[in-house]
């Protein structure tokens, strides 16, 4: 196998959920830093779209895109591990393939005549599929070599919610999906703290639709993440920051 040493090649990127949403900012983030990007995403048409137009913007970088359910571990597997096998390392991880509830919540429906059953597809996604990620984002990071400045053999980053840290009524099955990942991040952190591995996790608020509109209610938000992001991965100085326009699919 090459030599997975930070120093001699191009970092490789897993975003899930890579092509809308908050994962579409990252995508095109890392991108921009010239970056091996793969993106695991179910939305296939937005996924291939997705590669075309960043590809095209920041053709330094490498993109690529596989349809994943992260719900089914051997679809992610197979998808972690021809990572591995074409890009010879994974240094950041992405975890933030997530859904929100559709329609009312069930559990929010206290005068029905008969109890329904609470579906639980967001608790599949947001919290068993991040659990998935986790898992084999540290298997194939381990494989890295300590970088010799930070000691790190790479990073975890999940998407969370602030959702997750303050009452959230109108959605509770999200909520407990999105307390349970930061739940996981805290009590993994010094586990994997011992093989030079970080994990972390972002929490934001309500970002909108990203794209469209391109970032108009907050237009500084996903532009902050990114800050956060560059932080929490040591990928570069704050004050180093390129500029990042939004993305549209126009």
């Amino acid at each position: 196998m090459s030599d997975n040493s930070t120093q001699t090649r191009p970092l490789s990127v897993i975003v899930t959920g890579g092509s809308s949403g908050l994962g579409v900012t990252m995508t095109k983030y890392f991108a921009s830093l010239g970056y091996i990007v793969s993106i695991l995403d179910v939305n296939t048409s937005l996924g291939h779209k997705v590669v075309t137009d960043i590809g095209a913007e920041y053709p330094q970088s490498t993109i690529s895109f596989k349809r994943v359910d992260v719900t089914s571990w051997s679809d992610l597997a197979t998808a972690f591990r021809e990572v591995y096998q074409s890009r010879g390392a994974v240094d950041i991880v992405m975890a933030n393939a997530g859904i929100s509830e559709q329609g009312a919540s069930s559990l929010t429906l206290v005068d029905e005549d008969e109890p329904s059953q609470p579906r639980l597809r967001t608790l599949d996604v947001n919290l068993t599929g991040v659990i998935y990620t986790v898992k084999l984002g540290a298997h194939y990071i381990k494989k890295n070599h300590p970088d010799p400045t930070t000691g790190s053999r790479g990073t975890i980053i999940c998407t969370a919610s602030n959702a997750g840290l303050y009452p959230f009524p109108v959605a509770p099955i999200y909520a407990a999906s999105k307390a349970g990942v930061i739940g996981l991040v805290r009590s993994l952190a010094r586990v994997l703290e011992r093989v030079n591995i970080r994990i972390n996790a972002l929490a934001p608020a309500v970002l909108g639709k990203i794209p469209p509109p391109p970032f108009s209610a907050f237009p500084k938000l996903p532009t902050r993440v990114c800050i956060a992001i560059t932080l929490l991965t040591n990928t570069i100085q704050k004050a180093d920051l390129p500029p990042l326009k939004p993305y549209s699919r126009r």
